[in-house]
């Protein structure tokens, strides 16, 4: 029988994506993508602690299902140790359905602590293995840290990224990726062809180069349903962002900088607007 454990605070750290390239469908019905991910310093924190015989998740400000329950559930489907039911508490930093991986980020966050407590019977890959059973979103999550991620989401390489610092400017209501996606194979923003390469070179160059490299294919299906926010994308630039793109699925807008001085002017003059920053890691 599982113990009790004393409580556990996680951090969940966001991502934005500075490349996204989409390619064909799979047969599996997801598609193909090369993309290289940047870990930035907006993180969500989770406190997880043991409670009666069943998992709760509580997430202030967010209903119905989340992917904690998936990411527990699935633990414990392919951990041989046990795992007590755990309460786990959600403070929201990230914006939900927003591009920036907050939702896959608690749950890689879960299967991080789940192990932990079950004294890490999983290597990192087979985490890995499993958060791509929950999104595509999750494996480069479960070691949080700048990536090019290829396949599905399933295919996880740790890079070096120059330091940034970017402003992220969220636009309620979320956008669902699923909506995305589909408006991205109705206009035609899919690749026939991905090259790995190509996207890794570009975590080598100096900051300038590659924000000058910076392209999200989702960005224009985004710009369709929300057209709006090609003037938040205007918007940075005007404020001096070496890059300003959508990221992953939107609708945040993120504009790039060099500088936090810079970064803080920006933010200062667009309403909701966060400043944040690469992570060491």
């Amino acid at each position: 029988m599982a113990t009790e454990v004393a409580a556990v605070l996680e951090q969940a750290p966001a991502k934005v994506n500075l490349v996204l390239w989409v390619g064909p469908r799979r047969d599996d019905g997801l598609h193909e993508l090369c993309s290289l991910v940047a870990s930035i310093d907006l993180a969500d924190t989770l406190r997880f602690e043991s409670v009666g015989t069943e998992d709760e998740v509580v997430c202030p400000g967010v209903e119905g299902p989340n992917l904690v329950h998936d990411a527990l559930a699935a633990f414990r489907r392919a951990a041989p140790g046990p795992v007590p039911a755990l309460r786990v508490s959600i403070e929201k930093r990230i914006p939900v359905a927003a591009g920036l991986g907050g939702g896959s980020a608690d749950a890689a966050a879960a299967l991080r602590v789940a192990n932990r407590l079950a004294g890490d019977p999983l290597a990192a890959d087979a985490l890995r293995a499993l958060g791509a059973g929950i999104g595509s979103d999750v494996p480069s999550q479960v070691e949080p840290r700048h990536s090019l991620v290829a396949g599905a989401g399933e295919r996880v390489e740790p890079v070096d990224l120059p330091p940034m610092t970017m402003v992220l400017v969220p636009a309620a209501p979320g956008l669902a990726t699923a909506d995305v996606y589909a408006e991205a194979d109705r206009i035609g923003a899919i690749r026939h062809r991905l090259d790995e390469d190509e996207v890794r070179v570009l975590a080598e160059r100096a900051l300038a180069e590659l924000a000058r490299a910076m392209e999200n294919d989702l960005e224009a299906p985004a710009l369709s349903l929300r057209p709006e926010l090609e003037a938040t994308r205007a918007r940075l630039l005007e404020s001096g962002a070496l890059a300003a793109r959508v990221s992953g699925s939107g609708p945040t807008v993120f504009g790039v900088f060099e500088h936090e001085s810079g970064a803080s002017v920006a933010a200062a003059g667009i309403p909701g607007a966060i400043v944040a920053r690469t992570r060491d890691a």
